[in-house]
């Protein structure tokens, strides 16, 4: 159901339509219904107007009229976040970065490229081919997912064991600030000078400013690579085997666990070629010289063995590889032939501990009377348990909602973390008492009050405020009568 937007919004579209001009502007119920969410399953998003500004100077007007008719502003890239990081809560503006999807310019020498927020992950790989060169995080959405995005909730993906989440790729962004000025933060080469606050940028979900250029460093394509695939009569033992890899001293591209529920639903889906009797498969990926590769690749061997592998396929050509991580990258779509509706969680635990947790997270779901099935980064022990269920049966959600709870709390007491690539968003900011201590809380409060000081940028995420999505109110340091 589409609201009726707060008095006043005739006369702010009239004025973001002057600045952006009428081809980029739009005010409709469809269009604001349609981006009154994201991926995730936070309902009760409101939109206001929805601008797709095409530079920086755009993005600098886009912020200059919200503000000056008093209200917020909601960054948004494809919209595939997974926790409601992008959801508009009360009307914002929400300028939405997709237009800005150009390849700036390519340093192959220096390694650096830059790029519009609107980049899709996987573009800008394409773009480099032949030059030896690639953007290494990959999340599973890299066909959709733009960079803006990817740099917003500090994402991962399946290689980031070796290589790093986003912020370790990210060298400068240009940056529109909360009273539409705009700054630079970082260095091309080197480090910057003083507080690193392109550091804090990164995986600042929006809260402090809209990147309008990025610019990120790339990573030269490995000499040789191999993909296994491990399969395992349960998880206990392909988690011991991740261990047991790490333990000898090995640092795989990656280690991807998914159980026997998600093997059967991806080879409906993608024919992988993953064996159905397996109660769990291991991808590991090992790359680097040729000599080392082929010795990890024994080295792989000997540990799986020890933890009563089954077989372990090594891909012999590109086509092979190619098509074990098809079956892993669609592992999130190939559920729906299971049910229609699906919770995809994110949280990190210890790596020794991964085979407790996900024990413990199989019987916290089950008791909610809902499907779990997992696939997930074991290298570094990010967690992915995937809720599947029909949102159309009554109550559904509510326990949807209360598994989520439960992986929170299960994650936290093992000693792990809130997340590991998804963000915060609205989904898990009443959970960052779990996790930080009142003091914590403040100081990142008072980092987001030093950028956006009347709380204008994508107001009502991350820290917890006690304010849901719905309401309408003056939060503390937004002047009177800002909607947020």
């Amino acid at each position: 159901m589409v609201h009726e937007m707060p008095a006043g919004t005739d006369d702010l579209v009239a004025d973001l339509v002057e600045a952006l001009g009428t081809d980029r502007v739009v005010a409709g119920g469809g269009a604001r219904h349609l981006y009154a969410r994201d991926s995730s399953i936070i309902e009760g998003g409101h939109s206001g107007p929805v601008c797709f500004p095409g530079s920086t100077d755009q993005v600098v007007e886009c912020i200059r009229v919200a503000v000056a008719h008093g209200r917020a502003f909601v960054p948004r890239g494809a919209g595939t976040g997974l926790s409601g990081g992008a959801v508009p809560c009360n009307y914002p503006v929400v300028i939405a970065t997709t237009r800005m999807n150009q390849i700036h310019e390519i340093d192959t020498e220096r390694r650096i490229a830059w790029v519009g927020p609107g980049v899709v992950n996987l573009d800008l790989t394409r773009h480099l081919a032949g030059t030896g060169l690639h953007f290494a995080p990959d999340p599973s959405s890299q066909q959709a997912c733009t960079i803006g995005g990817n740099m917003a909730n500090n994402s991962g993906g399946p290689h980031c064991l070796a290589y790093g989440v986003t912020s370790a790729h990210v060298a400068a962004i240009e940056v529109v600030l909360p009273d539409a000025s705009t700054v630079v933060l970082g260095e091309e080469v080197g480090d910057a000078v003083g507080y690193d606050l392109r550091g804090a940028f990164v995986g600042g979900e929006g809260t402090l400013g809209i990147a309008t250029r990025i610019a990120v460093r790339l990573t030269p394509d490995p000499p040789a690579v191999k993909t296994l695939l491990l399969d395992f009569e349960s998880i206990v033992d392909a988690a011991e085997t991740v261990t047991g890899i790490i333990a000898a001293g090995i640092v795989p591209a990656a280690l991807e666990i998914m159980d026997h529920k998600v093997i059967h639903a991806v080879e409906k889906f993608v024919s992988a070629g993953y064996p159905l009797e397996a109660g769990a498969v291991l991808i590991v990926e090992l790359d680097g010289l040729p000599g080392g590769v082929a010795r990890e690749v024994e080295i792989v061997e000997q540990v799986g063995a020890e933890n009563r592998v089954g077989t372990v396929r090594v891909a012999a050509d590109e086509v092979e590889r190619e098509l074990i991580w098809k079956g892993r990258k669609n592992a999130f779509g190939a559920i729906a032939h299971i049910k229609p509706g699906y919770y995809l969680h994110d949280t990190v635990v210890p790596r020794t501990r991964l085979a407790e947790v996900v024990a413990k997270v199989n019987a916290a779901v089950e008791r909610h009377d809902l499907i779990v099935m997992n696939v997930f980064h074991a290298g570094d022990g990010n967690l992915h348990p995937l809720l599947v269920f029909d949102p159309r049966e009554p109550g559904t959600l509510e326990r949807v909602h209360a598994a989520g709870e439960e992986i929170v709390r299960i994650s936290i007491e093992a000693g792990g973390v809130l997340s590991g690539e998804h963000g915060i968003g609205l989904e898990k900011r009443g959970f960052m008492p779990l996790l930080f201590s009142p003091n914590d809380l403040a100081a990142q409060q008072a980092l987001r009050d030093a950028f956006d000081p009347h709380g204008t940028a994508n107001p009502l995420k991350v820290l917890p405020t006690g304010a849901s999505c719905g309401d309408v109110m003056s939060l503390p340091g937004i002047p009177e009568g800002v909607w947020v």
